[in-house]
């Protein structure tokens, strides 16, 4: 029976002067004042009247502060819920109406500064194993957003494996470039450094040149697929800027064969490839000494069983162990359908296990677009688009791009204005969900029952975003 936090904590350096994050500045926050702050707006948030169980909202940017509040939610016994800083007044509308949390926090810094005048919270509030920790939203092809339910138990048990699998130590120091509304940068990368009392090289964003300033002074990155072709595309990435690392790490969005070899045709380094998702964090991942093979995400995780449904080479993944959901928040009849008879959560990712133990995805069983490692659902957009005027119906889909492994693409029976119904999308929804393309066209492909064939769309323009 342990509160995440203290688990988290647990890892942190003795000396608590050392730096828990090296700003782009230059200037460093340590684990001493990260642990203070952490403490300030935990006493804060209970003072304010928040309780065990309660959801604490944070839709803010990426900042040390924000982080406080994280830590702060969870030595609270409350429950995170991050929302992604670019979500619109109706998208965040939904998700304060379903999660109904007791605070939603905008700024960071002032919540920070205004937990001052509250007592620190001194004693972690207890937690169980199977006490809900953080609220994790991941829409479904019908445009609903579900509320993952991760346990304290979840995270402890995926972050220790993570922590073991890639070998961090006090000597580690982490790039950070990811934003910390998604498991990627907040719960998979930063907890393999709070459990190591690690420092992290802290960006706000990923940007080429503090990028590249960051990897001398850092032992691991982790990244999506795009971070990695931007890297590649700028010239003075080489070698000798990469020599000071000691591993790479990709996930959210499949990492193309062609980019990992290119990779390692530039620096000497293979990429490791991991598979993960809301409701697990991290399911698989390459080996840390042995071979990583592009195509593959690896095996799974230590205390992670996986199975291919169906009976089949190829089908789609279950999974079971200590680090999957309970299930979606007040959805109880969605969470059935997603759980098989004896327990095992059906991801939805099509796949195959060879004979070694490797995991091989295929694709997606549903309709789930991946793009700059963000998931984007067509339902959502589409109903925007139909409701334009000269809009009979649409489609939309993920196309290859080279730069955010996919580009969503609209396919629209009728006509209009690209430019205009782009916009119309981008003023609804966040910037990385909206089309970066609108075709027109006559009708749709369709199969007997009626049902729009999108795979026969991703065939048709898949060459939409190729250059030369």
């Amino acid at each position: 029976m342990a509160n995440l936090y203290d688990i988290l904590a647990a890892g942190f350096p003795a000396d608590r002067t050392k730096s828990a994050f090296i700003l782009s500045d230059g200037s460093a926050v340590s684990y001493g004042e990260l642990e203070a702050g952490a403490a300030q707006i935990a006493g804060h948030l209970v003072a304010s009247g928040v309780t065990p169980g309660d959801r604490v909202g944070l839709q803010a940017e990426k900042s040390v502060e924000a982080v406080m509040v994280y830590l702060g939610v969870l030595k609270a016994g409350a429950a995170f819920l991050p929302l992604n800083s670019a979500y619109t007044k109706a998208e965040v509308d939904y998700f304060i109406g379903d999660a109904t949390p007791r605070v939603f926090v905008t700024d960071a810094q002032a919540f920070r500064a205004e937990a001052d005048a509250a007592d620190p919270l001194l004693a972690t509030v207890e937690r169980a194993d199977d006490h809900l920790a953080s609220l994790i939203y991941t829409s479904g092809t019908t445009g609903r957003s579900k509320g993952a339910m991760l346990s304290h138990g979840n995270l402890a048990a995926n972050a220790r494996a993570l922590h073991q699998i890639w070998g961090f130590t006090r000597d580690d120091v982490l790039l950070h470039a990811l934003p910390i509304f998604h498991v990627h940068g907040l719960f998979v990368a930063m907890h393999c450094a709070f459990l190591s009392g690690a420092p992290m090289v802290w960006l706000p964003k990923f940007d080429d040149a503090q990028v590249m300033a960051g990897l001398a002074k850092s032992t691991v990155m982790m990244g999506v697929p795009t971070f990695y072709t931007r890297l590649l595309a700028n010239p003075q990435f080489t070698a000798e800027r990469a020599a000071h690392m000691r591993l790479f790490i990709s996930g959210s969005a499949p990492l193309l064969e062609s980019t990992f070899a290119e990779f390692e045709d530039r620096t000497g380094m293979r990429i490791l490839e991991r598979y993960g998702m809301s409701e697990a964090v991290i399911i698989t991942s390459n080996p840390l000494d042995g071979d990583r093979l592009p195509g593959s995400v690896g095996y799974p995780l230590p205390g992670v069983d996986l199975r291919i449904g169906g009976g089949e080479a190829t089908g789609v993944i279950e999974i079971t162990g200590p680090s999957v959901f309970s299930g979606y928040w007040e959805m109880p009849e969605k969470t059935a359908e997603e759980f098989t008879a004896d327990g095992w959560f059906k991801t939805g990712d099509v796949g195959r296990q060879d004979a070694d133990g490797r995991v091989w995805i295929s694709g997606r069983a549903k309709d789930l677009i991946i793009s700059g490692g963000y998931n984007v659902y067509p339902k959502e957009i589409e109903l925007i688009l139909d409701e334009l005027d000269g809009v009979t119906e649409s489609a939309v889909v993920g196309i290859p791009h080279p730069d955010f492994g996919e580009g969503v693409v609209a396919v629209v029976i009728g006509s209009g204005d690209e430019a205009a119904m782009i916009a119309e999308c981008r003023r609804q929804l966040a910037p990385y969900k909206s089309p970066k393309r609108i075709v027109f066209v006559d009708e749709l492909p369709r199969n007997a029952m009626g049902k729009v064939q999108k795979n026969l769309l991703r065939d048709r323009y898949t060459d939409l975003f190729k250059t030369g």
